[in-house]
């Protein structure tokens, strides 16, 4: 080591020493992640679109993009759970769907994302993914969520305040019934029973997701070894970080560090000419863009909404001009290897392709199509 750089040491506090030395770790991970790039998983996620504009066949992009995706390559197919709103609608209950999905397909994993645990018995969760886990020989996994909506709470008010906790202990009965253990509750009058679910399912484990928006989050994923469902959030230098705690929390907690599958949600329509793409993507965007924030109305204040209804179409573009350049797999192929060499450079090793947007079904399989040959082509990115 040079005098000189020994003297820039020396004159560092202790708290730029710290982020040095965070730094220079996170590199050297970086060199392990691009390494196991080619790695990178894709799937199908199912979120926005309620159907209810079109005919009573609602269930048929779903369906066929699930056939499409299990032809195809894709890893697996997520189901989230909605309730009472007009942004999700088609989607109250991930296990009814993935029973339909079971029958219709063959390799592809059938996911939810997410159960949202403390509005449901656990038993009753093991039960219903059971019988999926039969139809579909062996395919099922589940991503666990506590909730965030007021409104969704109307099924299980009491749950609330302690949904977090409810989380914790559903996963660990959930997955002590999955394995054939008897599972002691209260019965009728306070009475103590012993139960064990039927069916038994194919799957020995039930595997786990934890789907995060919070620091805390993420390091409760690591410190239960949990895989990570997750939106790109802010940055991708954020979810770089919020990747780090989780890292170090699976550490500590005794588990492998590098273990643990990062999915990130991401939009997705794959078309090399870049204009037509942005054409095309534009209005179903904002449209989905507007009901996402419209969820948030009871969140907030009412000076709050006014300030949002005045400024909302300057909002809306200046979020999609965002999620176009930025986060989102939208346009060429080479435009979007950028992103996802970005995304594997920082521990990312599944991308879930949000595609029922408001495109068609004819250009949205196109896209996936397109995204096809780029993950058949895809190079040893560079890192970041």
């Amino acid at each position: 080591m040079s005098e000189l750089l020994k003297e820039k040491l020396a004159a560092l506090s202790p708290e730029q020493r710290e982020l040095l030395r965070k730094r220079s770790k996170q590199l050297g991970k970086e060199e392990v992640y691009t390494a196991k790039s080619n790695d990178m998983d894709f799937s199908l996620f199912f979120f926005s679109a309620t159907g209810e504009e079109c005919s009573n066949d609602k269930y048929s992009f779903l369906l066929k993009c699930a056939e499409f995706g299990d032809q195809n390559g894709f890893k697996a197919i997520w189901l989230p759970e909605r309730h009472f709103t007009h942004f999700g609608g088609l989607y109250p209950n991930p296990s009814v769907l993935a029973a339909a999905i079971a029958v219709k397909t063959e390799k592809i994993e059938l996911r939810a994302g997410s159960v949202v645990v403390p509005l449901h018995n656990p038993m009753r969760i093991v039960e219903e993914w059971s019988v999926v886990d039969n139809l579909s020989n062996g395919r099922v996994s589940l991503a666990l969520a506590s909730g965030w909506n007021k409104e969704d709470f109307a099924m299980r008010p009491e749950a609330w305040h302690e949904r977090r906790e409810l989380v914790a202990l559903g996963m660990d009965q959930m997955q002590s019934l999955w394995q054939g253990e008897s599972l002691e509750v209260e019965g009728v009058d306070g009475e103590k029973i012993s139960v064990r679910t039927y069916p038994r399912p194919i799957q020995p484990e039930l595997k786990y997701w934890l789907t995060c928006s919070s620091p805390e989050g993420w390091k409760r994923a690591g410190e239960r070894g949990s895989n990570v469902l997750c939106m790109l959030g802010n940055s991708i230098n954020l979810l770089a970080q919020n990747i780090e705690n989780y890292r170090q929390a699976r550490e500590q907690a005794g588990f492998d560090p590098n273990g643990g599958t990062i999915t990130v949600m991401l939009h997705t329509y794959v078309d090399d000419d870049l204009e037509r793409a942005k054409e095309q993507v534009r209005e179903p965007m904002m449209q989905y863009l507007s009901g996402y924030i419209k969820q948030f109305d009871n969140l907030v204040n009412e000076n709050t909404r006014k300030d949002v209804d005045t400024n909302k179409q300057q909002l809306l573009e200046f979020a999609f001009e965002k999620y176009f350049g930025q986060a989102a797999l939208f346009g060429p192929k080479s435009k979007c290897q950028k992103l996802i060499d970005k995304l594997s450079s920082i521990g990312v090793n599944e991308i879930a392709c949000l595609v029922d947007f408001g495109v068609p079904l004819d250009k949205t399989l196109s896209s996936l199509a397109n995204l096809g040959e780029l993950v058949a082509t895809l190079s040893s990115p560079q890192s970041v």
